[in-house]
């Protein structure tokens, strides 16, 4: 919460929010009060899969991707830097 209200920071990233969020980590009510309590003009950025309908209206772009190929298909393990 503190960095939706940093004025230092233009852009927040909330990466893998949504599996908390599915998984009930968090409550999605606290979350979507907290997003909707920022300043206008701080920019949020949300992944995951599986988005809750909360966050898909709220949201001002709403992207779904699809796998289309994976290094995990070729046997290659979790990467530091970008899986971890």
């Amino acid at each position: 919460v503190e960095m939706l209200h940093d004025p230092e920071l233009d852009l927040v990233i909330l990466d893998e929010l949504n599996i908390a969020l599915r998984y009930d980590y968090l409550d999605i009510a606290k979350v979507v009060a907290d997003l909707n309590a920022r300043p206008r003009d701080k920019h949020v950025v949300v992944t995951g899969r599986g988005a809750k309908p909360e966050l898909i209206e709220m949201g001002d772009t709403v992207t779904e991707m699809g796998m289309l190929k994976h290094a995990f298909q070729a046997g290659i393990k979790a990467q530091k830097g970008v899986e971890l």
